[in-house]
């Protein structure tokens, strides 16, 4: 896939995305640039984003919601089936996941490993 030329809008998003802990949807991201980039539409956000995530410069967490992630070392997420919030998991990735994949015959290109249950905000509600 052809990588898109640098634009200033483009680049935004992607700031916003790697400054982000929330692992933001493009609701988010929107949200946050749309007061310093006032012509900025949300379809641009969710096009660019999803560009960046094929181009492999993104992950994209899929759910109910597509979230984004510009950490792409290995590495697992925690995710809240009450409010949708998603965390870094702290947990170490652990390669012989892939190892075992890749004894049955699998090339593996890329995986994802999160973690449904409760956030400590829901859990205390």
């Amino acid at each position: 896939m052809k990588e898109q030329r640098y634009s200033r809008q483009r680049e935004r998003i992607y700031q916003a995305v790697r400054d982000s802990r929330e692992h933001p949807t493009a609701q988010m991201v929107y949200d946050i640039l749309r007061p310093e980039l006032p012509k900025l539409s949300l379809g641009t956000v969710y096009r660019n984003l999803q560009q960046m995530a094929a181009e492999g410069r993104l992950a994209q967490l899929d759910g109910p919601v597509a979230r984004f992630d510009a950490v792409l070392v290995p590495h697992t997420h925690l995710c809240c089936a009450n409010c949708g919030q998603v965390a870094d998991g702290g947990l170490p990735y652990d390669a012989a996941l892939d190892r075992a994949a890749m004894a049955g015959g699998w090339t593996i290109t890329g995986h994802s490993l999160t973690f449904t249950g409760i956030c400590p905000a829901c859990a205390g509600k």
